[in-house]
């Protein structure tokens, strides 16, 4: 089986973009950082680390401190697949990711969009 290209693919070339769709909808990089910290239980020291280093894909997931809990109530459909469905581990981690800053640039509430309610 062949891996998806997305998991050699650098995180840091992805970050911007997660970035931009939300600061193009009034949000702002601290709640995008936000995000990526509660999924992923890096530290905001670690995190700008990774992309320094160009850390890929299936790394940064891989190596990620302590991967929320809560991640499993992302539900919904990202690039036209239900979340909950894709099997795929890591493939799986990085749609949660995209779903949680869709949520942010559709102007979820912080609250909402961290599962603490």
């Amino acid at each position: 089986m062949t891996k998806h290209k997305i998991y050699t693919m650098s995180f840091a070339k992805v970050y911007p973009h997660y970035i931009t769709k939300a600061e193009k909808k009034g949000r702002t990089k601290e709640e995008v950082d936000t995000i990526i910290r509660w999924l992923t239980g890096y530290s905001q020291e670690e995190l700008e680390t990774l992309l320094e280093k160009q850390t890929d894909f299936e790394t940064f997931f891989a190596e990620a401190p302590q991967m929320n809990v809560s991640r499993t109530l992302i539900k919904g459909v990202i690039c036209g697949v239900r979340v909950e469905d894709i099997e795929e581990p890591t493939m799986r981690e990085i749609r949660y990711l995209d779903k949680m800053i869709d949520e942010l640039a559709k102007g979820k509430a912080m609250d909402k969009i961290l599962r603490t309610n």
